[in-house]
C-alpha cells in the first residue's frame, strides 16, 4: 500500500488560475491546465454545455490508467470538493473519497461514495483501512498535497505540468519549507502535458 499525491501545474506553479470557485473550478484561465484530461482546448461553458474535445486518449490516458490501477481509497479537500461542485453529487473516483472538513455536519449521504472527516491524520487513517492493500490516492488542493508531504505521508508525488504560464492563482508549493528529495520513476511526455512521477526518498 502507498500513498499516492497527484495534481497538474502551470510552467510557473499555479495549480489553479484566480478566482477558483463552484462551475470555474480551476480558476480564470485554469481550464488550459486540465486540456490532458479533456483531450483538447475547453471552456467551463463547453463542459457546461456537454460538449468535449475527445476525451482522455494517448500517453495521458497511459498515465492515468498506470497512476490510479491500484488505488482503493482517495483523500481532497473541502474546497477542491466544491469547486467540482461534488462531480454532480457522486464519488467518480475508486473507492470511497475521505473530504477534509472541519464542517462535517454538512456531510452527503454515504451512499454519495463521499465521507466528511475532519483532520488529515484521521483521512489517511480511515482511508488506509477502506483501501486495504490498495492504495491511497491525495487528489488536492495544493494545500492538502503540502500537509501531506511535510508530515512525512507521502509515498509517490506525481506532477502533470500543463505548458502554459497562469500568472496568478494558486500554486502547489506556495509557503512549503520543508527539505524533500525525490526520485523520478517514470516520464510520460504528451502535447498537452509531461507528466511525472516521483517516489519521495526524504
Amino acid at each position: 500500500m502507498s500513498v499516492v499525491a497527484a495534481i497538474t501545474t502551470s510552467l510557473d506553479g499555479y495549480v489553479a488560475g484566480p478566482d477558483d470557485k463552484p462551475g470555474q473550478g480551476l480558476g480564470v484561465g485554469g481550464e488550459r491546465l486540465h486540456d490532458w484530461v479533456m483531450g483538447g482546448s475547453w471552456t467551463y461553458e463547453d463542459d457546461a454545455a456537454g460538449r468535449s474535445p475527445g476525451g482522455l486518449g494517448g500517453v495521458d490516458r497511459e498515465f492515468l490508467q498506470e497512476l490510479t490501477a491500484n488505488v482503493g481509497a482517495g483523500i481532497c479537500g473541502r474546497n477542491m470538493y466544491e469547486a467540482s461542485e461534488a462531480w454532480g453529487g457522486t464519488n467518480p473516483f475508486n473507492g470511497t473519497l475521505f473530504v477534509l472538513t472541519h464542517r462535517t455536519d454538512e456531510a452527503p449521504d454515504p451512499s454519495t461514495g463521499f465521507r466528511f472527516v475532519d483532520g488529515l491524520d484521521t483521512a489517511l487513517q480511515l482511508a488506509t483501512e477502506a483501501a486495504g492493500e490498495r492504495d491511497v490516492a491525495i487528489s488536492g488542493g495544493a494545500s492538502v498535497i503540502r500537509q501531506a508531504l511535510a508530515a512525512g505521508h507521502v509515498d509517490e508525488l506525481a506532477i502533470s505540468t500543463a505548458p502554459v504560464v497562469l500568472g496568478a492563482g494558486k500554486r502547489l508549493f506556495d509557503g512549503f519549507d520543508r527539505d524533500v528529495d525525490l526520485e523520478i520513476l517514470k516520464v510520460y511526455p504528451s502535447r498537452f502535458a509531461t507528466h511525472v512521477r516521483y517516489r519521495v526518498t526524504r
